[in-house]
């Protein structure tokens, strides 16, 4: 059974900085994508940023380009997102999903984690 776990999420002032976690068990890593999502309430599921697995390709959302930064590190089976320069409009419940290859519709996304609460004050 796959499951993921996101840490690191909490209460930051605008232009501050914030890095998220999100670690694995029961999980064999292959040639698979890892993204982060994040939920506003109202809203549906935004892409943010997404990885290759094996490659270290990296994809990202126009509005959060240049600001923040996904990472792997294989061994330890942990995805990350360094977010930097946190506007208002970034708040929201950020998770980790995991699916077949690059995309940015989260329904082709199989397994989330339960996702960490991201605040964002002005």
């Amino acid at each position: 059974q796959e499951q993921f776990e996101e840490f690191g999420g909490g209460l930051v002032q605008a232009g501050g900085s914030l890095k998220l976690s999100c670690t694995t068990s029961g999980l064999t890593f292959s040639s698979h994508f890892m993204g982060w999502f994040r939920q506003v309430p109202g809203k549906g599921r935004e892409f943010v940023a997404g990885i290759r697995w094996g490659s270290g390709s990296t994809y990202y959302a126009d509005s959060v380009k240049g600001r923040f930064t996904i990472s792997r590190e294989r061994t330890k089976k942990t995805l990350y997102l360094d977010m930097n320069s946190l506007k208002p409009e970034d708040a929201a419940v950020y998770y980790c999903a995991k699916g077949n290859s690059y995309d940015t519709n989260p329904t082709s996304f199989r397994s989330w984690g339960q996702g960490t609460q991201v605040t964002v004050s002005s």
